[in-house]
C-alpha cells in the first residue's frame, strides 16, 4: 500500500466516489493500472489548529494501518478527510466506521470543471440578485 502525495491525485480522487462518516469522509477512485493500493489523508483548516490537525491526521493512519488490506479493493486509489469529531470519537468506533465505509456501497458524484448548483453554470454564477431596485425607482415623485 502505497501513499498519495501530489495534488493532482488528490483532486482525480476527490471527483469520485464517496461515503460519510461522523469522523471522516471516505473517496475512492478505480485506476486503469495495475499499481498497489494507494491511500491519502487530509484535513482542512476548518477543523481546528495545527497540533488538532496532526492528531487528526495521526489516527486517520492508525486506522488504515490497523484495517486489513482484503476488505480495499485493489487498483484503487482512496483519500480519506479528516473531521472534527475524528478527535473525540472513540477509536474502536472510528474503525469499525471504516470498516463499513469500504463495504458500504459508495455514492458517486458527478462533478464537472465548471458545475454549479444550476446546470451548466460555474460555481458562485447564479441567478443575481440586485438589492438596488434599478434606475427607474431611484427617482423622486413629482
Amino acid at each position: 500500500m502505497d501513499r498519495l502525495r501530489q495534488r493532482a491525485d488528490f483532486l482525480a480522487v476527490a471527483n469520485g466516489a464517496r461515503v460519510n462518516s461522523p469522523a471522516f469522509v471516505l473517496q475512492s477512485r478505480s485506476r486503469d493500472d495495475s499499481g498497489p493500493i494507494r491511500i491519502g489523508f487530509t484535513v482542512t483548516k476548518k477543523n481546528g489548529n495545527a497540533p488538532e490537525r496532526n492528531r487528526i491526521r495521526r489516527r486517520l493512519r492508525e486506522l488504515v494501518k490497523r484495517l486489513d488490506p482484503v476488505s480495499m479493493q485493489p487498483h484503487h486509489d482512496y483519500v480519506l478527510v479528516g473531521r472534527r469529531d475524528a478527535l473525540s470519537r472513540d477509536f474502536t468506533t472510528m474503525l469499525d466506521d471504516l470498516r463499513i465505509a469500504f463495504t458500504k456501497p459508495a455514492r458517486h458524484t458527478a462533478k464537472g470543471p465548471n458545475k454549479g448548483p444550476y446546470e451548466g453554470q460555474a460555481k458562485g454564477r447564479g441567478p443575481r440578485l440586485d438589492p438596488s431596485p434599478g434606475p427607474a425607482a431611484s427617482r423622486k415623485p413629482d
